[in-house]
């Protein structure tokens, strides 16, 4: 390690460094797609990412380094301002063209409804408090390792369960009105809200399941995240899945 690296903590990705204004993270198989949209999104004005600077003397990706605030607690009145967030990102990965051998990164396989079919955009997939920096430009979300194709409601359920505080412990009508906030800043149109507040529960439930199968086969990180985390997420798939009717009606 460089007398100049700052080692960076992150809950999967281990590697991390930080040396000056640049983020070094290790390379993997769908690298050179997340760097050609990273560049693409910003050819095209979108600046809620990280530039990306090519490879250091090690073959590890260089990444502009994003100063700001971060928190696990986002404010309700910037919800819909992160609505804005995804909806200018799916629009910009719209006219991206992935390069011929693109490979990409997803734990998760994504889920379409009719509207809203995988494959419609680039998804970031991990678009939660923890990657979301308020920088002087305006919201950057960044760790882009999971991006790849996917659907836009599906995109939306897991940002809103994730930036919206939906657990067992906020109210349902707090829960409610922070979804409804989030998604029109979006701007959803009215034919997809009724599948979205069905998929909020279905995603959480995916998470769970990602992590459960990953400690019955002892598959790190993901077995230990499910000894932290498992029992949070259960409970969160439950509560969206119990509460769904209110969703749709928040939604309406």
């Amino acid at each position: 390690m460089r007398p100049d690296e700052d080692r960076l903590t992150g809950n999967v990705t281990a590697g991390l460094v930080r040396i000056g204004d640049t983020v070094r993270r290790p390379v993997g198989p769908h690298t050179d797609a997340v760097d050609a949209l990273l560049a693409h999104l910003h050819d095209v004005g979108f600046t809620g990412a990280p530039r990306p600077l090519g490879r250091d003397e090690k073959g590890r990706q260089v990444l502009e380094f994003v100063p700001g605030e971060m928190t696990m607690d986002i404010d309700p009145r910037d919800l819909p301002d992160l609505g804005r967030l995804l909806r200018d990102l799916h629009a910009a990965t719209a006219s991206f063209t992935p390069p011929p051998d693109a490979g990409w990164h997803s734990e998760i396989p994504p889920v379409g409804v009719p509207g809203s079919p995988v494959g419609e955009v680039i998804c970031h997939h991990d678009a939660a408090p923890w990657n979301l920096v308020r920088a002087e430009r305006g919201w950057v979300l960044i760790d882009w390792d999971n991006a790849g194709p996917g659907s836009r409601a599906w995109e939306l359920a897991y940002a809103a369960l994730s930036c919206c505080g939906m657990r067992p412990e906020q109210p349902v009508p707090e829960s409610a009105a922070r979804l409804r906030a989030f998604v029109d800043g979006y701007g959803l149109e009215p034919g997809l809200r009724p599948a979205l507040a069905g998929l909020l529960g279905v995603n959480a439930g995916a998470m769970y399941d990602l992590l459960a199968t990953a400690a019955r086969d002892g598959r790190q990180p993901w077995a230990r995240i499910f000894t932290e985390d498992g029992a949070f997420w259960r409970g969160v798939a439950d509560y969206l899945d119990e509460n769904r009717a209110e969703w749709a009606s928040a939604l309406g």
